[in-house]
């Protein structure tokens, strides 16, 4: 079991994302029992490319100060929205012959749906914890209405399990 640590930025992390405290307190918990656990924990970073304020040397690029890595963790960069477009975590996960992930942060229709799509096609076993991951406001729904829609009906029973994070690691 790996927990992947998506997109946990600085110019992802403010108060218009849903239920952002809220999200901040289960990462920070989901990380802690993690650890506790002896559960590697591996971060990724979107990197949108040079001039677009969310690239490696700019503020909004760096992890959140409370969720950042541990001295030692691992983190990978992607350029596209699964965390699996990164070919060095792909052989990363390979070697450790890690056959079930974690899949935690942002953003709820954006990276986390792609990594979790990802992840099912290429065999894990996906969980995904509920209250840790969210997203914005939309053109065409709320966040609260876009993380129900992903975590209520589009990943469980089809491409991951969605739980309680008491229940992940059981």
């Amino acid at each position: 079991m790996i927990l992947l640590a998506i997109d946990l930025q600085k110019g992802l992390i403010d108060e218009e994302l849903y239920n952002c405290e809220e999200f901040i307190k289960n990462m920070k918990r989901l990380l802690e029992e993690a650890r506790k656990r002896n559960v590697e924990v591996i971060y990724i970073q979107h990197d949108d490319g040079l001039d677009s304020g969310m690239s490696a040397g700019d503020e909004d690029f760096e992890i959140y100060e409370e969720l950042a890595p541990l001295s030692g963790e691992k983190v990978f960069v992607k350029k596209v929205n699964s965390c699996f477009s990164n070919k060095d975590l792909g052989r990363y996960l390979e070697e450790k012959g890690e056959n079930e992930v974690i899949i935690a942060g942002l953003q709820t229709n954006y990276c986390i749906d792609a990594s979790i799509k990802s992840a099912f096609d290429r065999g894990y076993h996906v969980i995904v914890p509920k209250g840790c991951n969210s997203t914005f406001d939309n053109d065409y729904m709320d966040g609260e209405t876009t993380y129900r829609y992903y975590n209520e009906d589009i990943w469980p029973g089809r491409f991951a399990d969605c739980v309680e994070i008491d229940d992940v690691f059981d």
